[in-house]
């Protein structure tokens, strides 16, 4: 069983910067590849970023790219989302997710664990 809390969401203005963290109980999380995705109001969850499971491996959405970094830490059993340059479509509940394997893919289907999620509001 794995369990993931995200933290670090919040309100912020248009190109200011947030830093998610998403901390993993057990001990697969130095084997799993995790991701991050974000859900808006109205609109289906869609795929924002992920890596492997040694963190030399990262795989981003279009509308992030650029923007948006993904790295860990497995010493802390953590996985960190760096936001840089936001806008307001931007503005979502950004989930963690944890699969029980090594490589990153951007299905959400693929991925067994999820956090309770933290909300990111961008404001114009």
């Amino acid at each position: 069983q794995v369990q993931l809390v995200e933290s670090g969401g919040g309100l912020v203005q248009a190109g200011d910067s947030l830093r998610l963290s998403c901390v993993a109980s057990g001990r697969t999380f130095s084997s799993s590849a995790m991701g991050w995705f974000r859900q808006a109001p109205g609109e289906e969850r869609e795929f924002v970023a992920t890596i492997n499971w040694v963190g030399d491996g990262t795989l981003y959405s279009d509308s992030v790219k650029g923007r948006f970094t993904i790295s860990r830490d497995n010493g802390k059993n953590t996985v960190y989302l760096q936001m840089n340059s936001l806008k307001p479509e931007d503005t979502a509940v950004y989930y963690c997710a944890a699969r029980l394997y090594k490589y990153h893919t951007s299905r959400a289907d693929e991925y067994s664990y999820w956090g309770q999620g933290t909300q990111v509001t961008v404001s114009s």
